[in-house]
């Protein structure tokens, strides 16, 4: 079974299945899954826990030892693993598929670890979660749901925020979802009266967003200029390297292009089929307009960061991002 973070309350209401699998780079969403979890674990007498963090020379032969070994005060208990990274490699794979089958009688398996990749989702012991235990996808919250994902955070609080508000806070916070419980958290300490206006978002808030390159991949190809020319500067500010801003900006301009020339690309993952319906979008916002220009600028920028073009890289990526993203802004330079 497959369900969101958001709805982990609701999945274990529905009973205590004996193999979790939560993943999400998202820190604040899976911890808090991870968190439910448990608490929902030692509810049902699982008070015993051993836990297991994995690196390139962890062995793997400990987990399933421990999954045949009783407990010393012969309790049931939470064999948790923490994995940095959904890349067990062929051994560890083998063990997870196992003990997502049958982690044993007394035992509860719960497994963390960061978004899945490609790979990760035709592996036999992802596969293993899903068809034996529960698999907990802990996904960014996009910014058109950000607002109301702080009011309704906030409303477990007793705040209620007043119109633009959520808007404010999620422009301050966006892509740092701990940074935004820990400012809702603040709020409700300062707002006696649970009412959170804008001014006492901007009395009270620090800017903690923190950015990064695909974001602003994505916010250019759905056409929102304002909030693609913000997370750039965001990305200059905490020191991003234009080669880096650039390849990725190349990524969705080839993408298009292949979308012009009617080439199909078949992709894998919940997260390129997002990205891929997004340059979809974009193709048909963008019509027939040229996009030759938009190559030429993404060529000076090399060229510019390279020392062999005239003019600041920064400038030129700000006009290739405006015109990506529908404003009309110039992005090709005079030749040098």
């Amino acid at each position: 079974m497959r369900t969101q973070a958001e709805h982990i309350a609701r999945t274990l209401e529905k009973g205590l299945a004996s193999a979790w699998l939560i993943a999400g780079d998202e820190a604040l969403l899976t911890g808090e899954a991870a968190d439910a979890v448990r608490a929902a674990a030692r509810a049902q007498g699982y008070a015993g826990r051993e836990l297991f963090v994995t690196d390139r020379s962890f062995d793997w032969s400990e987990v399933s030892a421990a999954s045949r070994t009783q407990s010393l005060f012969a309790e049931r208990r939470i064999l948790e693993i923490r994995m940095p990274t959904p890349r067990p490699g062929k051994e560890g794979g083998a063990v997870l598929a196992a003990l997502a089958a049958d982690p044993g009688a007394e035992n509860l398996l719960l497994v963390v670890t960061t978004r899945p990749e490609k790979e990760t989702w035709a592996s036999a012991w992802f596969k293993s979660f899903e068809k034996h235990g529960i698999l907990v996808l802990a996904q960014p919250v996009e910014i058109g749901r950000l607002p109301q994902w702080i009011a309704g955070r906030g409303a477990k609080l007793g705040l209620r925020f007043e119109k633009g508000a959520a808007e404010l806070l999620a422009e301050r916070i966006e892509g740092n979802l701990l940074a935004a419980q820990q400012e809702i958290e603040k709020l409700a300490l300062l707002q006696k009266d649970g009412v959170v206006s804008i001014d006492a978002v901007q009395n009270a808030v620090a800017n903690s967003a923190r950015y990064d390159v695909f974001q602003l991949a994505d916010a250019a190809l759905a056409g929102d200029a304002p909030r693609s020319l913000r997370i750039l500067e965001g990305l200059r500010a905490e020191g991003a390297e234009p080669p880096l801003v650039l390849w990725v900006l190349c990524r969705d301009l080839r993408a298009l292009a292949d979308i012009r020339n009617g080439v199909a690309k078949r992709v894998y993952g919940v997260a390129a089929e997002r990205h891929a319906a997004l340059v979809e979008r974009a193709a048909r916002r963008i019509g027939r307009e040229p996009i030759e220009p938009w190559f030429e600028a993404a060529a000076r920028i090399d060229r510019q960061v390279k020392g062999q073009a005239t003019g600041e890289a920064w400038t030129t990526l700000t006009g290739l991002v405006a015109a990506l993203s529908g404003a009309r802004l110039p992005v090709a330079m005079p030749r040098s």
